[in-house]
């Protein structure tokens, strides 16, 4: 049989592409390469260049291989652009979703497990937040994934199907072994922009708002290495697979560090006293957010192994300056 992992040419798709070649299973991953890199999806696995929207490709996909599970990381990830271009996160995460959901329904694929995020607590009432806290999203990516997970619930009471929607908190670093990483030049996340800037790629970075009700001032987050993460989804895809119930599972720590705590663990792995500037809040996004992660351990038997900030930075850092030499090496050829 074989897993379809849409966004599996992304940052943390790719991951798990990697991680399910290790175990040798076949992998097919549908990626319109928007944000993703051909480059870095493992040897092993089938590139499918294409659009999760794109119902007959879908339709020809599941007719072609025994498929008997979908891994969706397909999606777009930035909050505040969803707060500008709300219509585009409900076309790609909420539409695109659909259609992905209901090919799986029409090809009787019964696993699925979707990349949700806690964007979906909004500002907790309380911190860390569990999976029962109220759902109460305040920027439309966390709305547009929302709505994905109540399609998940409401086709698994009517279809034989089920589902594990992983809300992911902060993902940080890059797989140890040094395959793969978070590679888009622009993207927003705090550990990557720090790393780029201590190795000069950015003039300066900036803390958006430093006047929130933190210890601090400035957002607190509970960052994850995205293997610990992938491990989570190889442990829901081995539940769903042995027939487990559909469940929804925060994916943390259950502590949390601020955006100057992150910062000052940068500088001191780099070795570099970059130029840090704040700047005014950013909208969407809520002071913190930290999670309540027992279920997981519990029920899916997730035991993470890297659990450690300095280890994430450090990771983190060194694919920046893989980045930074493959980017050379291409510019001279």
């Amino acid at each position: 049989m074989a897993v379809l992992v849409t966004g599996g040419a992304g940052y943390i798709g790719s991951h798990m592409v990697y991680a399910l070649a290790d175990r040798d299973e076949e992998v097919i991953v549908l990626d319109n390469l928007s944000t993703g890199f051909d480059w870095a999806v493992s040897p092993a696995a089938m590139l499918v260049v294409g659009d999760i929207g794109d119902a007959e490709l879908l339709d020809r996909l599941f007719a072609t291989h025994h498929i008997d599970a979908i891994v969706h990381f397909a999606g777009s990830i930035v909050v505040p652009e969803s707060v500008e271009n709300p219509l585009k996160y409900y076309a790609n995460n909420t539409a695109n979703s659909r259609i992905l959901i209901a090919a799986a329904v029409k090809a009787g694929v019964r696993n699925f497990i979707f990349s949700s995020t806690a964007a979906v607590y909004g500002i907790p009432e309380i911190n860390p937040a569990a999976e029962d806290a109220p759902l109460a999203p305040i920027n439309p990516y966390g709305r547009s994934k929302l709505m994905t997970e109540w399609m998940l619930q409401d086709v698994a009471a009517a279809h034989d199907f089920n589902y594990i929607a992983l809300r992911y908190f902060n993902v940080a670093g890059a797989d140890p072994k040094g395959r793969t990483g978070q590679s888009t030049p622009e993207a927003t996340h705090l550990i990557k922009v720090a790393c780029q800037t201590a190795l000069g790629q950015r003039e300066k970075m900036f803390i958006f708002g430093e006047d929130y009700d933190t210890p601090d001032g400035t957002c607190v987050r509970d960052y994850i290495h995205v293997s610990d993460l992938i491990a989570a989804h190889v442990n829901a895809l081995d539940y769903l697979r042995k027939g487990g119930e559909s469940g929804v599972f925060n994916c943390g720590y259950g502590h949390g560090y601020s955006v100057r705590e992150v910062i000052d663990t940068v500088k001191q792995v780099s070795g570099v006293d970059f130029a840090v500037e704040v700047s005014p809040r950013r909208a969407g996004d809520p002071p913190a957010l930290v999670a309540k992660a027992d279920a997981i351990r519990a029920q899916l038997g997730w035991q993470p192994q890297l659990d450690d900030l300095q280890g994430i930075v450090q990771s983190a850092l060194r694919w920046e300056k893989h980045l930074q030499q493959r980017n050379k090496s291409e510019t001279a050829q």
